[in-house]
């Protein structure tokens, strides 16, 4: 399974305005029902995060913790990691752990 990434600035709006948000100390995740039957992922890093090589990191670390859940997300569902201060400093395997526990608290899981 693949997924698709989400460019649009109004994907993003919809998704903050609408979707359901789920926070950890590493990553904030805001997911929301779409209406195709794929899943959708974008990645936010402010410059609080850090440089642009921390900021890369950080989205490099939460693509490969995304990829690695994806054969158990349900499909039909748009996704926004948000990184944090922490982000760019932990493994992909803790912010694997952190969005496993947020999307199973949402119920996303299968």
């Amino acid at each position: 399974m693949e997924y698709e990434p989400i460019k649009e600035n109004r994907d993003f709006r919809r998704i903050y305005g609408r979707g359901k948000n789920l926070v950890s100390p590493v990553v904030v995740c805001y997911a929301l029902k779409n209406r195709c039957k794929k899943v959708r992922m974008g990645i936010t890093t402010s410059k609080k995060i850090g440089n642009a090589v921390q900021r890369n990191r950080s989205r490099r670390v939460i693509r490969a913790a995304f990829r690695a859940l994806l054969p158990r997300i349900k499909p039909g569902y748009d996704f926004i990691f948000v990184a944090r201060a922490k982000t760019p400093h932990v493994k992909s395997t803790a912010v694997k752990y952190a969005m496993e526990r947020q999307l199973k608290k949402a119920g996303l899981l299968h």
